[in-house]
């Protein structure tokens, strides 16, 4: 055994720049940490390098304390990533001594589920399953948030029957005005630091903002969360996104994700899960609101999450919260409600999870922030973003201006756009000025408490002053639904999170995102314009950013500190990499001497297969030859709606979008492989369904699209995936090289409830090859067993194998039963 000894960071702290008055705190129930951020922090020493021991013998030696470092510590030859740490912590059915990685399928409970307007959808769901009860009430979370403006009795019918379900059932419940979800899940602490929290809603990556892995869910995922407290996740691969540098002047955190999407714009981190770090300053330069605006966006980059660390700057922020809490919660009633406490954040950040050492990533990626200015994102697409002095020199009219959304209207972002008119009153007699003639500007706070904020500060009153129209608390415009949509020809810049085509109205208008700033400087003067407060540097020739390691030669240039802490890992890294060369020896020396007899003969892990889940799946495999074939492609729309559909009919129409020649080509047993991104596009479970009805029992790709990979296994249909696979087809068979789409992307219909994953990129088909549906003559073979696929290339070519995922018993389970409703129904059976 390695003992090793924990160097600690020490830190310095200033004193803080302002007094907050009580009445102050309390009469605007707002996060003020912003304002604390700027304290000075000065570093002594701030390597956190763990040299030798994890704890003091006396701590390892006390039984309670060795009970929480046992529970928390992760195995010395397993080094995890933060995301996997948490997805460890909520993991339930795990066995002993079992570490999860991404790629594993795990059985997860999280902390908080959220549902918003689809909450009655998923409770119709939930009833239909056989259950009458939700199983915690304290993980669940109702909120309605989207049609807020929707009078209508159709909508108000809704509205009531969620409430009234919410208050039998005995859970949360914010009814409309409140605000947005997702800023109540944070503003409240369900979003809370490193757990992990789901929500019926494709941006409930926001929660990564303050250390929370949010992850959306599918209405049935919902469904089975309130039921039994569960549902399955498979841990997507992880990419590090390293920050260097500072924000300059005049940039914020909408500038750092619009950027983002923009210069990595080929998929990089398509259906992964986001870490962001840097360094203590650069992090400093972050504050919590940039940090959820980034976090709110990487769904749009197509992630699955966006994590940020806990680190000093979260922690200034939650101890104003629970500062606030305290001395606006003295009463009896409320003294003990609010979860912001300080001796629970004291037990935070004792047992703080961060990244290990060594921990595995997929993919690196880097951002040099000092080298950023102000983006903006579009027309019509997250993946053009343009440096705002580039299109403010085009001179681009717009009709309407939008400071609206969870992304971006938080009490900061409407002080930022207040203090726009408020600077320009001084060349305006001292009145703040109206905005541009033919222009009309839309705010909504992104809730009530962050709406009190602002009025208190006097920059909601600057705003309507100045002409600005204001909207509930609510999603509204963002999502395409109320005031103020976009018509035929008009042009729109919103600081909201998505831009395609009828996001936000018609879909022959066109759509810009920016700071909050930037759009009220644009709904100043008519026109794409910021309000001048970034100044480019001296020598500035472009963003700084790559891909892998990630250092230029400049920024191979480090300080003697930074040398010194780069020393201190590299010595520790070797010596490490020694140990586990030591460890691997004495593991070795163990078999030979005792033997092994869960190993199989071939040296393969086996997985365990469930009684009644066959142990191989093989067939012919009949090739569709695509990247991006969505949801629509495999089952048209016009069906989607309509509740008749025979399976005959599901089955005759399946990948009709795609090809009308599949249904003749493709026969009962066969193997279906395809591209990758395959069921990308809206969450219409019948994708699955459909695949199904066509009696395929195995779809394989070169990757899949996030929601359609859920609803495969809640429905039953297998799913894996296999890029060698698909590229030695396409060097026998086609040869078809993909390359990235920069066209228009149409909002899916339906998509109100935002559920659906972002639009993907344009389907991509062989340009030398006119079948789109290939009988193959190739055989497949999945060894569930052994995790791993055979492949014989026609009757006399080549044979090879290839490892893939693990298919653990707890999936087999949902697949075995028929789908998770009924693997639902299952359990509510076996605890009745």
């Amino acid at each position: 055994m390695v003992l090793r000894l924990f160097c600690q960071r020490s830190l310095v702290l200033g004193k803080p720049q302002h007094l907050l008055t009580r009445q102050v705190i309390c009469g605007s129930k707002r996060n003020l940490a912003s304002v604390q951020s700027s304290v000075d922090h000065r570093r002594t020493f701030t390597s956190n390098v763990s040299l030798y021991q994890d704890a003091f013998h006396a701590q390892l030696e006390d039984p309670s304390s060795a009970a929480i470092l046992s529970s928390l510590k992760s195995s010395p030859s397993i080094p995890q990533t933060l995301t996997e740490k948490i997805v460890q912590r909520h993991s339930v059915g795990l066995p002993k001594d079992k570490f999860v990685k991404s790629g594993d399928y795990v059985t997860l409970s999280p902390y908080k589920c959220m549902t918003h307007d689809n909450s009655w959808p998923v409770a119709t769901k939930f009833m239909s399953i056989g259950a009458s009860e939700i199983n915690d009430k304290k993980q669940i979370v109702m909120t309605l948030d989207h049609d807020v403006q929707n009078k209508s009795e159709k909508n108000l019918t809704k509205y009531r029957q969620i409430e009234e379900f919410a208050k039998n059932q005995g859970v949360v419940f914010y009814p409309a005005g409140r605000g947005i979800g997702h800023q109540i899940m944070v503003e409240e602490g369900y979003a809370w630091p490193g757990t992990l929290a789901v929500a019926s809603d494709s941006h409930s990556n926001m929660y990564g903002g303050v250390g929370c892995l949010g992850t959306p869910v599918v209405r049935t995922d919902a469904a089975s969360i309130w039921a039994t407290s569960k549902t399955w996740w498979q841990i997507p691969p992880i990419c590090k996104v390293t920050f260097t540098g500072t924000l300059p002047e005049g940039v914020t955190g909408k500038d750092v994700i619009v950027a983002l999407c923009g210069l990595f714009s080929n998929d990089q981190v398509l259906n992964h899960a986001i870490e962001f770090a840097g360094s203590e300053e650069t992090m400093k330069s972050l504050a919590v609101d940039d940090r959820l605006a980034i976090a709110n966006m990487t769904t749009e980059w197509g992630a699955l999450t966006g994590l940020f660390p806990i680190d000093e700057t979260l922690q200034r922020w939650l101890r104003y919260k629970a500062t606030e809490a305290a001395m606006c919660n003295e009463s009896p009633e409320t003294k003990n409600q609010s979860p912001f406490d300080h001796k629970r954040l004291d037990d935070l950040f004792a047992n703080q999870l961060t990244a290990d050492r060594g921990a595995k990533y997929s993919k690196y990626l880097h951002l040099n922030l000092s080298s950023l200015s102000p983006f903006v994102s579009g027309p019509n697409s997250v993946k053009v973003a343009t440096p705002l002095q580039d299109l403010a020199a085009r001179n681009i009219k717009i009709d309407k201006a939008y400071l609206v959304s969870c992304t971006n209207s938080r009490a900061s972002d409407l002080a930022a756009a207040a203090k726009v008119f408020k600077d320009a009153a001084g060349s305006n007699g001292g009145e703040i000025p109206k905005i541009a003639d033919g222009v009309n500007f839309y705010i909504a706070a992104a809730s009530a408490p962050e709406q009190a904020a602002a009025e208190m500060s006097g920059d909601w009153q600057a705003l309507l002053e100045a002409g600005a129209q204001p909207l509930p608390a609510g999603c509204g415009p963002c999502i395409g639904l109320g005031t103020g949509l976009l018509e035929p020809g008009e042009v729109g810049i919103s600081a909201s999170n998505r831009n395609f085509k009828g996001r936000m109205g018609s879909t022959d208008a066109k759509a810009y995102l920016a700071s909050p700033e930037v759009v009220a400087a644009s709904a100043l003067h008519g026109k794409i314009a910021g309000p001048g407060r970034y100044q480019q540097p001296k020598g500035w020739s472009g963003v700084i950013r790559s891909e892998g390691d990630g250092l230029t030669e400049e920024g191979r240039k480090i300080t003697r500190e930074e040398a010194l802490e780069k020393v201190i890992a590299t010595r520790e890294e070797a010596f490490e990499k020694v140990i586990a060369q030591l460890d691997g020896m004495v593991e070795e020396a163990e078999k030979n001497i005792l033997g092994s007899d869960n190993a199989s003969q071939d040296g393969d892990h086996l997985t365990e297969v469930l009684p009644g889940f066959p142990e191989r799946v093989e067939g012919e495999i009949v090739f569709c030859d695509a990247d991006n074939i969505n949801t629509d492609g495999i089952y048209p729309g016009k069906y989607t709606y309509q509740d008749d559909v025979t399976t005959h009919k599901m089955a005759e129409v399946c990948m009709s979008n795609y090809d009308k020649a599949f249904a003749t080509t493709a026969q009962e047993g066969d193997i279906l492989v395809a591209g990758f991104n395959f069921g990308c596009g809206s969450s219409r479970e019948q994708a699955a369904t459909a695949i199904l009805a066509k009696k395929i029992p195995l779809v394989i790709a070169g990757s899949f699209g996030n929601i359609f990979s859920r609803n495969s296994i809640n429905n039953a249909l297998m799913g894996v995936e296999v890029p060698k696979l698909v590229q030695r087809l396409r060097e026998t068979f086609s040869g078809l090289k993909t390359e990235a789409s920069q066209q228009d992307i149409t909002e899916p219909s339906h998509n109100s409830q935002s559920l659906d994953s972002p639009p993907p990129a344009q389907q991509t088909t062989p340009p030398q090859e006119k079948l789109l549906t290939r009988r193959t003559g190739w055989k497949l073979v999945w060894d569930v067993r052994r995790s791993k696929v055979d492949v014989q290339e026609g009757e006399n070519g080549p044979k090879w194998s290839q490892k893939v995922g693990e298919l653990p018993p707890n999936v087999q389970e949902i697949i075995a039963t028929g789908g998770l409703e009924k693997w639902v129904k299952k359990q509510i059976e076996r605890s009745t």
